[in-house]
């Protein structure tokens, strides 16, 4: 079983044919595996050593550079032995093997960021923020992300922690003297300060909870009565055949999900099954989806058929139930003649399309204008993971609870303590090593 004393060695860069790879050694044992795998022991810290990597059988390996930093002074706080080799698949491998058969373990993903925070050199907050940007793919995204590694949120999340160990103190200076002639105002002072912290910690929660699309990408859900052209109009926007396209209702039973990107943003997608009522109970299951993937959105497109009379009562009612998010109404088909009433849909905004013309550019811009408008201050404090809102959020009930029991200071400080733990929760590894475990196996092995 692996344990925080093992020395790991994992490749930080993507397998393949390129120029460059490096293999990252962390632990105790990490600059004498070095020293056996070059044959030497002129090792500088922070300095750039061009080595030969040998076998245990006496071969060279490769010529590359080795770089040792030394505890604490490295990204996991213990040595760290890096080796620049060169790229492709067989000679980084061949590195590892030989660092596993002098003693190494293979690092599962984020175990180096986990041993970062457990040495106290990353808060758990930025280390997610680390996988974030590694993972963005957009430029908004990997900005707003670059501006959580200088430690905002942490130093947001310890100044507002210093406000609830104030409100804290103040309580049990009520509680221990509560018979002694106090300052009059005092219950009105701590009440007011903690209806200020959740209107601050509020703030951000929805704030974040509105813009966690820019982080993730944003899912962008077509809708529509079947064999309105759903599939067609994803084929045009990717600019290939996807998805299959019949003449026959109900063709998509499933979702079908492919990304592009607009204006520097990935957009996934979802061409969803037709929305209608039948007695199929298969093509009831992709219906159910459907709404489910509406609900789920960022951006929903409803389809609608020029050609025919208006019959989309159930589409238009979707519409209305997700009026928080980007609607667009497509009226397809209008290379037919038009017996849609336009006026069904006076309440959202409207375009006209048809798969045999150059219309659909004109839907892709209006998306790009949509997601462009969107935009994040550089002051504003962003929650980058769903754990981390989860956080956020039980911390508001408690003090929320807090409020309701100002009468009784016992309760009420039971209810901050609590919300300081789940603050803490934030960019502090209170958890136990299964927990942990979960969450970095979302990192990128060898980070």
């Amino acid at each position: 079983m692996q344990t925080i004393n093992d020395t790991i060695v994992a490749i930080s860069t993507p397998i393949g044919i390129s120029a460059l790879s490096i293999t990252r050694l962390s632990g105790n044992n990490a600059l004498n595996i070095a020293k056996k795998l070059t044959k030497s022991n002129d090792f500088t810290p922070r300095y750039a050593h061009l080595k030969y990597i040998y076998n245990t059988n006496g071969n060279i390996i490769d010529k590359c550079i080795v770089i040792y930093f030394k505890a604490p002074h490295s990204f996991s706080g213990e040595d760290i032995v890096e080796f620049q080799s060169h790229g492709g698949i067989a000679v980084p491998k061949n590195i590892v093997d030989e660092c596993i058969l002098l003693g190494a373990k293979l690092a599962k993903p984020g175990e180096f960021s986990k041993r970062a925070i457990l040495n106290n050199k990353l808060d758990l907050s930025t280390a997610e923020s680390i996988s974030k940007l590694i993972l963005a793919q957009s430029k908004q995204a990997s900005e707003i992300l670059a501006r959580l590694l200088k430690g905002d949120l942490g130093n947001f999340i310890e100044s507002f922690r210093k406000d609830l160990i104030e409100i804290l103190a103040h309580i049990e200076v009520l509680i221990d003297y509560a018979q002694e002639d106090l300052p009059k105002d005092l219950e009105s002072s701590i009440q007011k300060k903690l209806e200020d912290s959740i209107d601050k910690l509020d703030t951000i929660y929805k704030h974040s909870l509105s813009k966690q699309h820019i982080i993730d990408g944003h899912r962008l859900v077509i809708i529509g009565r079947p064999n309105v052209g759903k599939s067609s109009l994803l084929n045009k926007l990717l600019l290939k055949d996807r998805a299959i396209i019949s003449n026959i209702a109900g063709t998509t039973r499933d979702a079908l999900e492919e990304s592009i990107t607009i204006n520097n943003q990935i957009i996934k997608i979802i061409d969803t099954a037709g929305i209608r009522k039948t007695s199929d109970k298969i093509e009831q299951i992709g219906v159910n989806k459907s709404l489910q993937y509406a609900k789920e959105a960022t951006i929903i497109i409803a389809l609608f058929d020029g050609s025919r009379e208006f019959d989309d009562e159930n589409i238009i009612e979707i519409l209305n139930q997700n009026k928080d998010k980007i609607i667009i109404a497509a009226i397809n088909k209008i290379d037919k003649e038009q017996l849609f009433d336009e006026c069904k849909l006076k309440d959202f905004e409207m375009i006209k399309i048809s798969m045999l013309d150059s219309s659909v550019i004109k839907l892709k811009d209006m998306i790009g204008q949509k997601i462009s408008s969107d935009t994040i201050n550089n002051q504003d404090i962003i929650l980058s993971s769903s754990r981390q809102i989860e956080c956020i959020k039980s911390c508001i009930v408690e003090l929320q609870n807090a409020k309701e029991n100002m009468i009784d200071f016992e309760i009420f400080s039971f209810h901050i303590n609590t919300a300081l733990h789940s603050l803490d929760l934030l960019t502090k590894p209170f958890c136990n090593d299964e927990m942990l475990d979960s969450m970095f196996s979302e990192f990128c092995l060898g980070k």
